[in-house]
């Protein structure tokens, strides 16, 4: 089960993430007018993108969401224990046995096969629970689903299935936050293909997605029904190719505080390895923050932070509790503010400046950081 840390007085870490629950009402704002007339389906895993899956689900449930979705069963089980009630789709794969905590807690399954489609029913069956199911086809992402081509028999057993409502059919892009279009067009055009099924038989489709973050941007006509953005929600962009066209707002603001101050002479080499040498008399501050809190170490000798509004280089390789900064002659002491991920001063540092500097996307950044920082949550 997911638990959030919570923060005991006077014996809080001095690294910290400050969670803006007002910033993800704005940008759910923005994203349905940006999807309209086509209705939003928040993606709430891997704990929110970081962000600390109860608060945002409590926040989005407030503020009219009208379905959450999860890529877990124990993520959609966290957010009925706090007691969310709104529909929550599980997008992800599921094992037989977890079927029954499925219907048990309400919880909307991912149909992705027609053996699926029978262990759900029998299950439904025996337990005297309606099964509600999102069916899932395989336009050219391999991985779940059946393929486009063949997906008239898992529709079949889904309608022929006494205990199981369909609740929509989906499937998911595989290039869409990419500059060439070219292959989120074809699997739309393979969706509808398979939605063909409908059409043939003179009956309306239940709710079709297929639009995650980078189709809700540059793909318009995989909006559909229902859309599906997930790192949009919390103000952050998939990659650097797809058009800042939306007035977003980043929720996260991750912060720490100086632990350890000295000056180091000419010479002196910092962390391990020894990879980083001085060529002056210069000072180095200490932050009690590194990789085993999800500040990755592929940044290292690349990422910058944030003390007194000014921007200074890590230096040498980051290590699992500790990092070191270079703030040349600048003055720095302990227990000064450094800024990670947000604003400080003039300077601001994105999600998207750790994602560069680290070699990866976005989302390994967010979802990196360790449930052993603790979330604050402000605006709820």
């Amino acid at each position: 089960m997911l638990h959030e840390p919570t923060i005991a007085p006077g014996t809080d870490r001095p690294t910290r993430l400050t969670v803006d629950l007002s910033a993800i009402a704005h940008n759910f704002a923005i994203l349905n007018a940006a999807a309209s007339p086509a209705r939003v389906m928040p993606i709430l895993k891997a704990n929110a993108y970081g962000h600390g899956l109860v608060a945002v689900g409590r926040r989005l449930e407030a503020i009219g969401a009208e379905i959450l979705g999860v890529a877990y069963l124990e993520e959609g089980l966290a957010l009925r224990q706090a007691g969310i009630r709104l529909p929550i789709l599980v997008t992800g794969g599921l094992l037989d046995d977890q079927i029954p905590l499925f219907l048990q807690n309400h919880l909307q399954l991912c149909a992705s096969s027609v053996d699926k489609v029978r262990a759900i029913e029998a299950s439904a069956a025996a337990t005297g629970l309606l099964a509600r199911v999102h069916l899932k086809v395989d336009t050219g992402m391999g991985r779940i689903g059946v393929w486009w081509e063949h997906a008239a028999p898992l529709f079949d057993a889904a309608y022929a299935a006494e205990h199981l409502v369909v609740e929509g059919v989906f499937s998911h892009f595989a290039t869409a936050d990419e500059a060439d279009p070219g292959y989120a067009a074809l699997q739309v055009e393979r969706f509808h293909h398979a939605l063909r099924w409908w059409v043939d038989r003179g009956r309306l489709p239940p709710v079709r997605h297929l639009a995650n973050s980078g189709g809700l941007l540059q793909v318009p006509a995989s909006h559909l029904d229902l859309v599906r953005p997930g790192i949009l929600g919390f103000g952050v962009y998939p990659s650097d190719d797809v058009p800042r066209s939306l007035a977003l707002r980043p929720a996260l603001r991750w912060t720490t505080r100086v632990s350890y101050f000295k000056v180091v002479r000419p010479g002196c080499r910092v962390g391990y390895g020894a990879t980083w040498v001085s060529d002056r008399h210069e000072r180095v501050v200490t932050l009690p923050v590194g990789y085993g809190d999800g500040y990755l170490r592929a940044m290292s000798g690349k990422a910058q932070v944030l003390i007194r509004g000014r921007r200074y280089p890590v230096i040498g390789r980051i290590a699992m509790d500790q990092v070191m900064v270079s703030v040349g002659a600048d003055e720095a002491y302990n227990g000064d503010e450094a800024v990670l991920v947000g604003t400080g001063g003039a300077e601001r540092i994105e999600v998207e400046d750790l994602a560069r500097w680290a070699g990866t996307i976005p989302h390994e950044v967010l979802t990196a950081i360790n449930t052993r920082v603790p979330r604050v949550h402000l605006g709820g």
